[in-house]
């Protein structure tokens, strides 16, 4: 009778353990998406942070057939399976509702890791929380260099900063240039005043020095969210500058470029570094008008002829969504498969353990989306690759 009673507890028991384990498998692991999804900058705001939750299916579901990491996993596997949840805030383009949705996405909604947020200074500000906090935060489009040069170890950064492509624009240049009977000697500078633009302008007056053969004509410094850019193109049209590398989100881009075609402004190019240049919403607004702007980014829908996962991406973002991806949510993507890489790898949703395997991450080139040679982050949490 005793050894009945004796293996009915241990049932029991087991039972519960094993409850207990089905239960903790079957958690999701939360992750806060801090985008713009009001305002100005919305309609970018939201295709990215479709991209993000379209990585979130690819974690969760089943894609076989897919050339990336995880792909087949269906979840978590060293987490017992367990699913991604993607919990948006919107921070409107503000810094302090950035912050604020930042402490609320961890305190409240208990998430383990933030990825974020678009804007520059709204990555600054939410990312500035989560250091406080002890909570990893890793971003893939927010560009503004000082992002990783403030010490903290929590944050990391997939995309080439604002002074990389800054570098790149003049290397650009230097290569029109050779063997060319009128070159390119004057450049004029466009950017909006939050932490973003005035990076790159910093990046752009700093490589001066090391090409020598161009120079500066021209800095405008506007406000972001300006109505009316008819001064800032009269002082262009005087100044007449060879090229015009721009830095704008999409409502002054779109302006700028309606005030451009109004004035006949038409230098010898306009070098944008991406954002709103390179995004459906610059496209949808101009029509025929978006075309001849120079823009830099990190993804087309070209590299599917060298890249079969980029073809499968793309055309995922396309069936789910009903338009291209860009550039922008193409680099929240990978940053989100890279999340995901090391959230996996660190068998834990502590935060500790996520943010040491983010500083271990080591994916190769046949592992990303985009025209990099991998992931694999320096001291400062920026991608070297």
């Amino acid at each position: 009778m005793m050894h009945i009673k004796m293996s009915t507890r241990w049932l029991l028991l087991l039972g519960l353990i094993f409850t207990t384990c089905l239960v903790r498998a079957q958690e999701t692991i939360k992750i806060g998406a801090l985008y713009p999804l009001s305002g100005q900058v919305a309609k970018s705001g939201e295709d990215t942070l479709n991209a993000i939750r379209l990585a979130a299916d690819i974690i969760n579901g089943n894609y076989k057939g897919m050339l990336l990491p995880m792909a087949s996993a269906q979840g978590m596997p060293n987490l017992g399976g367990a699913k991604i949840e993607i919990i948006a805030a919107d921070h409107q383009g503000s810094p302090e509702i950035g912050a604020a949705e930042a402490e609320r996405l961890i305190t409240q909604r208990k998430t383990v890791a933030l990825i974020g947020a678009f804007h520059s200074s709204v990555a600054a500000a939410s990312s500035q929380v989560a250091e406080r906090l002890g909570v990893p935060y890793i971003s893939g489009e927010s560009e503004a260099t000082n992002l990783t040069e403030r010490g903290f170890k929590n944050f990391f950064r997939t995309t080439p900063s604002s002074k990389t492509q800054a570098k790149d624009f003049f290397t650009f240049l230097v290569d029109l240039n050779k063997g060319s009977s009128q070159p390119i000697k004057t450049i004029a500078i466009v950017h909006e005043n939050t932490l973003w633009g005035q990076e790159f302008a910093k990046s752009v007056e700093g490589y001066l020095g090391e090409f020598k053969d161009f120079k500066i004509v021209l800095n405008i410094t506007y406000q972001q969210g300006t109505p009316d850019v008819t001064s800032e193109v009269q002082r262009l049209i005087a100044a007449k500058p060879d090229v015009v590398f721009h830095a704008s989100y999409d409502a002054e881009a779109i302006l700028f470029a309606r005030t451009y075609k109004q004035f006949n402004f038409s230098p010898r190019g306009v070098l944008a570094i991406g954002a709103a240049f390179g995004s459906s919403a610059f496209r949808d607004a101009l029509g025929a008008d978006a075309n001849y702007f120079l823009v830099r980014d990190h993804w087309s829908r070209d590299l599917a002829a060298r890249s079969p996962v980029v073809d499968q991406v793309g055309k995922l973002y396309k069936t789910r969504f009903g338009k291209d991806m860009d550039g922008t949510p193409a680099r929240a993507f990978q940053a989100m498969m890279v999340l995901a890489d090391a959230i996996n790898r660190a068998q834990s949703t502590a935060p500790d353990k996520i943010r040491a395997a983010l500083a271990a991450t080591n994916l190769q080139a046949k592992d990303v989306i985009l025209p990099w040679a991998g992931v694999k982050f320096d001291e400062s949490g920026q991608n070297l690759l």
